[in-house]
Order: structure tokens, then sequence, then C-alpha cells
């Protein structure tokens, strides 16, 4: 009898378990601005992340662990993303994401370091879905940070080798804003295109402070005066809508080359005067020639209201999962262990995460605004057409990064 009672027990208790395990529900906390003036950056990774999260959990989720987003607003403030950073160490939160500026990043890595350095077994995990200076996976690299976006070296590698075929470049304007990242951007600028065509000229190498400048006609006009061929720019959030804007006001023919044109509010904007003038590069483009692709950006669009723009939050998130599956855990040491050297398919190809720097390494695409788009952007007829595809060995570049791994 008593056999019989510790059997019923025992089968109880890892029935519970096995409940336990099945309703567990893992955090993963977005720190971006999702007010302010660089809302319109962040909020719409919310969505997407948001919307992304409920087909990974209906397709068994993270090892069979619930994933969940929380949004935590940081106003692009280093020192307050430290707050939320803190505020989800407290709610029990390991996995961090963001991606809106390499000064919070920078932040946000070391803090994350020192947190997991002090407290083993309570490690956080921090997956950076944008922020691109290269330090990141070179001379800064750690452990703990994985990066789902190209840096700013390859996206200019892939876009200066685009620009040195125009023969009818001849005088470059760089404007950027006035951080690490928009000096990163100038500074690799110059030295490829140097090397590249040493016939270009940089004529106006302008920084600017970030999400400040309400009005960027002054910078044009010095654009303007300087006669130059193209513009390229680093700017994203309310810095590249302002600044193409004030472009398309003033009459500048140049053709900006941008790593963030695309970005929410540049098409309403611009509408007919940035057709075949503003350039991106990034992960993905507007054509959606993918039919899941198409698919999910119209969902998105009318789920949310926002464009199905980020594809690296939909990488990423896939990457997690497969990570988890592959771990069997959802601990940020065995999701770590899992991430290094993973690769998946996506709608571009293989993609994968250098184990050496934690730096993904994918297909790149240059796209142009244009007209009479089948899926338009922002409600409109205007979408980016792709005019170059980089393949993903021809976008890697060598790391310097020396990581120092846990015991």
């Amino acid at each position: 009898m008593l056999k019989s009672v510790r059997t019923l027990v025992t089968a109880s208790l890892l029935l519970a378990g096995t409940a336990a395990s099945a309703a567990e529900t893992v955090k993963l906390a977005l720190i971006d601005p999702l007010t302010g003036p660089m809302a319109a950056a962040g909020q719409p990774a919310f969505e997407h992340l948001k919307l992304e999260a409920e087909r990974i959990n209906a397709n068994g989720g993270l090892n069979g662990a619930k994933l969940e987003i929380v949004g935590l607003d940081n106003k692009v403030n280093p020192q307050e993303s430290l707050v939320q950073l803190q505020k989800a160490i407290n709610d029990g939160i390991q996995l961090v994401t963001q991606g809106n500026g390499s000064s919070v990043a920078s932040a946000l890595i070391t803090s994350v370091e020192k947190h997991n350095r002090r407290n083993p077994g309570k490690e956080v995990l921090y997956l950076n879905y944008a922020a691109v200076d290269p330090a990141f996976t070179n001379e800064r690299c750690s452990y703990w940070h994985f990066r789902f976006d190209a840096n700013a070296d390859m996206k200019m590698n892939a876009l200066t080798n685009y620009i040195a075929s125009n023969e009818d470049i001849h005088k470059v304007y760089l404007i950027n804003q006035d951080y690490s990242f928009g000096h990163a951007v100038s500074k690799s600028a110059q030295e490829m295109l140097k090397q590249k065509r040493p016939d270009i000229e940089i004529v106006g190498n302008d920084f600017h402070p970030l999400a400040k400048v309400k009005d960027f006609t002054p910078y044009v006009s010095k654009i303007q005066a300087s006669g130059a061929d193209a513009v390229i720019s680093g700017n994203w959030g309310q810095d590249i809508t302002l600044l193409v804007k004030a472009a398309a006001e003033f009459g500048l023919k140049a053709p900006f080359y941008t790593y963030y044109g695309a970005s929410s509010g540049v098409v309403t904007q611009l509408g007919d005067k940035g057709v075949d003038r503003i350039y991106q590069i990034n992960e993905y483009y507007g054509d959606f020639e993918d039919p899941e692709m198409a698919k999910k950006q119209v969902e998105m669009y009318e789920k949310t209201g926002w464009d199905f723009y980020y594809l690296r939050l939909s990488t990423m998130l896939d990457m997690l999962k497969a990570a988890a599956d592959k771990a069997g855990s959802t601990d940020p040491k065995d999701l770590a262990k899992a991430l290094e050297g993973l690769s998946i398919e996506t709608p571009t190809g293989e993609v994968t995460m250098r184990a050496e720097d934690h730096q993904i390494q994918l297909p790149m695409f240059i796209s142009v605004m244009k007209d009479g788009m089948k899926y338009g952007a922002e409600g409109t007829d205007y979408n980016f057409h792709k005019v170059a595809e980089i393949a993903r060995d021809d976008v890697t570049l060598p790391t310097t990064c020396r990581m120092r791994r846990p015991n």
C-alpha cells in the first residue's frame, strides 16, 4: 500500500513538473525608444517582435516555453537604458534586445558584462538587432552580446562598391549623427572610397546632434553649395526623415545613399521627390518577391499600421528558437553556446552567427525608392526596389575580436 502511495505521489510530482515546464514563459525585454522623437524607430520594432512571437509560440515556442515581449522605453538615453535594464533584471528577465543607438548599446554591453561577472547563474543575454558600431564585434566584443545586423563597415563596404561603379559620381558629401556610430560611418566611407575610387572628392563631412535638429535646411544648403554628386548618411529615425524632407523641399538633386532611408515616415514625407533619389543598404527590400514575406508585410500593416521593415528581428527570433531547441534550454548560458556558429535558412538565404565575434553573416541588398510598387510602404504606392544583391561571403569582413569566454 505504501509503495503504491509513493508511486502515485512521484507520478503526480512528475506531471506537475511537466505542466509547469509546458506553461513556462520566457520574457524578452526590448529596451528602445517607444515615446518621443525616435519612437518611429522603436515602436515598429516592438510591434514586429510581438507579432513574430505569436508565430514562434504557435510553432512550439522556445524549447516548449512561451515567448513574451516586454517593451521598456529608454528614450534613446544611455542612462535611462541602464535603469530599464535593471528593471528587467529585477523582474527576472534574462534576455534583452535593443537596436536604436550605439551609445545605448555601448552602455548595455558594459552593464551586462558587469552584471554577469557578479551574478553567476543569473546571467543576462543581450541580443543586438541594429546598433552597428563595428567596435562591438571587434575590440569590444563580448560573449554575452550577439549582433543580428551587419555592422557599419560591412554595410559601407557594399555601399561604396556600388557608388564606385557609378562613373558619374565625383564629389561626395557626408552627413551623420554626432556620436560613435555616425563617426564610424564617416570614417569607413572616407577610407573605402579613397581605396576604391581615389578620384572621388569628399566635399563635406558634417556631424549634427542626435535627434535634436528640427530643420536640416542649413545643412542641405551647404550640400548644394558643395556641388556634391551624391550624399552618404547613416542617419536613422527622425534625423533621416527630416534630412531627406529638407533636401526635397530645397530642390537638392543629389541622390542619398543611406543606411536607413526606408525608415518609417520617409516615403510619406517625400512622395515623388524621393523616387530614384533615396537609396538604402539593408537585409531586405520593398519588392517582397518571396510570397511568405509578402504575406507578412500585408498582415503586419493590417494589424499594426507599421510595415514589415525589420527582417532581422524575424531572423533573431528564429535563431533564438533554434538555439533553445538545440540546447534543450532557455538558460542564457546554454543559449549563448548554442547560438555560436548557428546557421538557419531565411527568405534571403542562409545566415550564420559567427562564433568568433558573434557577428551575423548575411546577404545584403541595395534598393532605391520607386513609385507603382505592388506592396507600397505606409499605405502608399512607394517602396524600395532592389537594384543590387551582395552575397553573404562578399558582405563578410574580418574581425579583431579576442573574446573572453566564461569558464
